[in-house]
């Protein structure tokens, strides 16, 4: 068996495509077009690429980006100020934090500031608590992507045996929480967990977000399993990779996401469907 391998550029691609209309749309209707502000603290350079890509995905699709570029040294009560301004501004839609942030800022802090209407990252208390209840505001855009990519090619959630290899408040312990939400039996497994090949084994769809280059290797995967590889790590030759064997589990899977080229696009764009769908609620609340 040889995996299928999923494109997230190109479903990225297609969204982009639909949200482009929903923009244009909005402002048929004299609604303000949708506004994401991204706030940068300091000068990592990594940041300052993924803040910049943020900005290229907005314009292609018509969202206008605020980027807000703050020394390294500021305090954290300035950036809570800055935060509660942007929440007043009707003109903004989204807010988000790029991480990470230096020492002396409390994060906690920071994104319980966000107005939870504009978290379009999905990180304040009440969008992670909604999970559980199935009424959050926005989902955090990484595990959201890798449901629109398992939508996106009919896959059944329901009923399946679902594994995620990591547990961090960002992907893993959200994924589990989404996936549980459509039905699926998910088991979290971390960096404490023994002999994790006895679980993945189980998993009729596998989720990898665990920051360890090939963790997964082909006897870790059931035959025919859908594996969906969240890592992103660089390589001391500079080669960028995931948490999975690609060449090794392609042999065994149905369906596989490369890295670079699968998950990561779809982060991207789930920015970009949320702010699209808070300026949407906030001209629907303006109609009232």
């Amino acid at each position: 068996m040889t995996a299928r391998i999923v494109d997230g550029r190109a479903l990225a691609a297609r969204l982009r495509s639909q949200y482009a209309i929903r923009v244009r749309d909005l402002q048929d209707m004299g609604a303000q077009p949708p506004g994401l502000a991204v706030i940068l603290v300091g000068d990592d350079p990594a940041s300052a690429v993924y803040v910049r890509n943020k900005i290229r995905a907005c314009e292609a699709t018509g969202i206008r980006s605020i980027a807000l570029r703050l020394p390294g040294s500021i305090s954290n009560a300035e950036l809570l100020g800055r935060i509660v301004e942007l929440n007043a501004d009707e003109a903004v839609h989204g807010i988000l934090v790029q991480l990470p942030l230096p020492p002396q800022i409390d994060l906690p802090r920071v994104l319980e500031t966000i107005a939870v209407e504009k978290d379009v990252d999905g990180f304040h208390l009440y969008n992670v608590g909604g999970l559980v209840t199935g009424s959050t505001v926005f989902s955090p855009c990484t595990p959201y992507g890798v449901v629109k990519l398992l939508e996106a090619e009919n896959l059944a959630i329901e009923g399946q045996n679902v594994v995620v290899v990591g547990a961090s408040n960002i992907v893993g312990k959200p994924m589990a929480l989404m996936l549980m939400a459509r039905d699926a039996t998910v088991a979290i497994c971390h960096a404490k967990t023994r002999d994790l090949a006895q679980f993945t084994m189980l998993a009729d769809i596998l989720v990898v977000a665990a920051g360890v280059p090939g963790l997964i290797v082909p006897q870790m995967v059931k035959t025919g399993a859908v594996v969906i590889d969240v890592g992103i790590n660089r390589l001391p030759n500079g080669r960028i990779t995931g948490d999975v064997d690609f060449e090794g589990v392609a042999q065994k899977a149905s369906l596989i996401t490369p890295v670079p080229g699968g998950v990561g696009p779809m982060t991207v764009t789930m920015l970009l469907e949320n702010t699209i769908a808070s300026a949407e609620r906030a001209a629907a609340r303006r109609r009232r």
